[in-house]
């Protein structure tokens, strides 16, 4: 089995789960980044507004979505990029909250997605004082990106399970879970 599985990232726009404003999505294939996929969107209303905090994290502004598509019409393009894919998020309890809460904001059915936590798996492969996205990334070397980008971070996300399964020896995301411990999770929609 391969080492196949699409990294998401989601920005907020402010502290609502319903509020995602961006969402970057890398694909794996056998090991390597092959694709992705990046917007910006209008949050669904009620949680279109922004908080000064978040624009601090991640600098995306009102003005930024003006002009954006709607949340609905990201969420079908994010669907169809990922597929069948297995997720996995850098505290993947966050990215899975922010995509359930925010389908339910617009009664949006979400099909059956599995995921994993890279945020669990780099806490049992290495030994580090933080386990912040950033920090796992520059342990592994990749020190170059911009970080609260929510395409960057997917794609450290995504480097950090090629790592992390090369460092364990496994060739497949079952086999790196197993080596860590870890299952896959399933995200339950109301």
């Amino acid at each position: 089995m391969p080492l196949n599985f699409t990294a998401i990232d989601f920005e907020t726009a402010n502290g609502s789960p319903a509020s995602p404003c961006a969402v970057g999505l890398v694909k794996v294939r056998d090991g390597k980044l092959v694709d992705g996929l990046a917007m910006l969107f209008q949050p669904p209303y009620p949680h279109n507004w922004f908080h000064e905090g978040n624009i601090k994290v991640h600098g995306i502004r009102p003005a930024d979505v003006d002009d954006a598509i709607s949340w609905d019409q990201a969420l079908g393009l994010l669907l169809n990029f990922a597929g069948d894919d297995v997720l996995v998020a850098h505290n993947a309890p966050f990215d899975m909250g922010v995509l359930k809460s925010s389908a339910n904001a617009i009664e949006a059915p979400l099909p059956r997605i599995s995921y994993a936590c890279s945020l669990e798996i780099s806490r049992k492969t290495y030994n580090l004082e933080s386990y912040r996205l950033n920090s796992v990334a520059y342990a592994i070397g990749h020190e170059d990106f911009k970080h609260h980008d929510a395409l960057a971070d997917a794609d450290a996300c995504a480097r950090i399970m090629v790592h992390a399964a090369n460092r364990h020896g496994v060739e497949s995301l079952e086999e790196l879970l197993e080596a860590t411990g870890k299952k896959f999770k399933v995200l339950v929609t109301e």
